[in-house]
């Protein structure tokens, strides 16, 4: 698949693009640790941060798994080591019934809220609720039926890559395209935690490439630091988990973000966005005042009409007020035109023709 023409991607009436400041998401998933309240509270904080959006996840343990002891249910290591995955995810979960507060207090706060839906069923109840947009979890990148549902809604849509090789991103891709409201792709490493060294933050361009839509990153490292660094590789979307505090615990609460650390986060991603700016090689930058302390071409003793310029009366130094010092060789040996005074920037026309 040769890169194809991206559709206008806006959630809302934002648009997103690498062309636009990156838009950032709050991952709240379990970090609520089974109260509304903190649920509430870490919407608040989110918008606190100036994050755009704040994402939960649509399942039921019973949505996502079954109760099943067998070896494959169970979770060998990592921060979930042992635990089977029916218990995991039931306590992880975002009950569907604090779905609407949740909604109406980020909405009054001016922020973006949506979710990733696990199941067909997910999608129905988020419809009922309208969200503005759908996010497809880096697991469920293989579930076309499942992105062609959400896909439908036409609603924008982004979709994490996780563990998904090529092909599969292909097919979800076809998926997401059979709707109108456009999608996004995050390159997303599925370690929790992701370490620095096994991001490959250049794929981020490589998706770009292939796929001719906006891409950005779900991170899962520690720290803001990889984050901001994909901003200098085309991210336009961050996606990072957020907690109100990881001494409180929580199954995701090890790689999340406190308030304070999002807070810098956003700006951060922001700033490096500013700077990147468009390639030029001009004085902008040194221009002005700061022009004025280049090295430049000045006479150092005085000089009468008729006498050559030498090493001893002619030397390159600030301010930049006088010929490019690149004319030194040729000037050597010449002649000056006029009586020329110690300090006096040189010019061409003090200069006799050799």
């Amino acid at each position: 698949m040769g890169p194809k023409m991206a559709q206008q991607f806006k959630i809302g009436d934002r648009p997103i693009g690498p062309e636009h400041s990156p838009y950032i998401i709050a991952e709240l998933s379990g970090n609520h640790n089974g109260d509304l309240d903190r649920a509430l509270a870490l919407v608040d904080a989110a918008a606190q941060t100036g994050a755009d959006a704040v994402k939960l996840q649509t399942y039921t343990a019973d949505t996502i798994t079954i109760p099943c002891d067998r070896p494959e249910f169970r979770i060998h290591g990592g921060l979930w080591d042992g635990r089977t995955l029916h218990d995991l995810y039931q306590e992880a979960s975002t009950p569907w019934d604090w779905h609407a507060a949740l909604i109406e207090r980020a909405r009054g706060h001016g922020l973006h809220i949506f979710s990733s839906p696990f199941d067909p069923t997910a999608v129905d109840f988020l419809e009922s609720l309208d969200v503005p947009a759908y996010k497809i979890a880096s697991f469920e990148l293989v579930d076309t039926p499942l992105i062609s549902k959400v896909a439908a809604t036409n609603k924008p849509v982004i979709m994490s890559t996780g563990i998904a090789n090529y092909a599969e991103i292909e097919d979800a891709c076809r998926a997401a395209r059979s709707g109108e409201g456009g999608f996004a792709l995050l390159h997303c490493i599925s370690a929790y935690p992701a370490e620095p060294e096994d991001m490959r933050l250049r794929t981020i361009g490589a998706l770009a490439q292939a796929f001719g839509v906006p891409i950005g990153l779900s991170d899962h490292t520690l720290g803001s630091a990889v984050a901001v660094a994909s901003i200098t590789q085309g991210a336009c979307i961050i996606e990072k988990h957020m907690t109100l505090r990881r001494a409180d615990g929580g199954p995701d609460a090890d790689f999340s973000l406190e308030p304070d650390e999002f807070t810098q986060l956003v700006k951060d991603c922001r700033m490096a966005h500013a700077a990147m700016g468009e390639p030029r090689y001009d004085r902008q930058g040194v221009g002005g005042a700061n022009a004025q302390f280049r090295r430049s071409l000045y006479v150092v003793a005085d000089i009468k009409a008729g006498e050559a310029f030498t090493p001893d009366n002619l030397r390159s130094i600030r301010p930049g007020l006088g010929l490019a010092p690149k004319h030194l060789p040729d000037i050597l040996g010449a002649t000056a035109t006029k009586d020329i005074a110690y300090g006096d920037p040189l010019d061409w026309s003090m200069v006799k023709d050799r």
